[in-house]
């Protein structure tokens, strides 16, 4: 762990644990102000299944034949079709689970995925939602396929405008004084300070 990071542990599960460091971030659509490291909820097995758990309660009444698993979650993408089937969202039907491959932000499905998608209710599961940039995208490519989004579930994110009903388990109130900016607007570039990493869903890359 970064020196000063420190952890948030979901009030609903003590298993659901996200680390934070405080510093100056750059994401692919945006600039923040604290790096959020949900690596144990994406890789162990115990924290993925709990945190499956915590998403499959949200989304217990909305009928889904696909997870669409970006960034690494497809663990938790597992135990959340198993969850769902369990409760009977899906009228009893096999579930299934994927990563699709992405160019930028654009979703892209080889033929022997479309039949996952095309005439398919499908639900995005994702580590992150801050913008909302990356999800409308996604959304956008499962129509140009033939599905249809019905929801999205993220292990953490903001607040943005979406037509689907989008689920986090901890949201930016979690963590204190955190924001984000675009690039031309982001108030620390314009104060002169330094860009600590470039972060994505595998982790962060020092800038030194």
């Amino acid at each position: 762990m970064e020196q000063g990071a420190y952890e948030i542990i979901s009030s609903l599960c003590s298993d659901v644990v996200i680390r934070v460091t405080e510093g100056h971030f750059a994401t692919q659509h945006s600039h923040i102000t604290h790096y959020v490291d949900m690596t144990s909820v994406k890789s162990r097995l115990t924290s993925a299944r709990a945190a499956a758990k915590l998403i499959a309660g949200r989304f217990s009444g909305v009928p889904a034949d696909t997870i669409v698993c970006l960034d690494r979650m497809k663990m938790v993408g597992a135990f959340l079709a198993e969850e769902l089937s369990a409760a009977g969202a899906n009228m009893g039907q096999n579930i299934n689970v994927f990563s699709p491959e992405t160019s930028g932000d654009k979703m892209i499905l080889r033929d022997n995925f479309v039949p996952f998608v095309r005439g398919r209710r499908v639900l995005i599961l994702t580590d992150s939602v801050t913008t909302g940039l990356s999800v409308r995208s996604v959304m956008e490519g499962i129509g140009y396929y033939g599905g249809m989004a019905v929801g999205c579930a993220a292990i953490f994110g903001a607040e943005f405008e979406c037509n689907i009903p989008v689920e986090k388990i901890f949201d930016i109130s979690s963590i204190e004084s955190y924001s984000s900016y675009s690039l031309q607007d982001c108030p620390l570039c314009k104060n002169g300070v330094k860009v600590d990493a470039v972060v994505n869903s595998y982790g962060y890359s020092k800038i030194v």
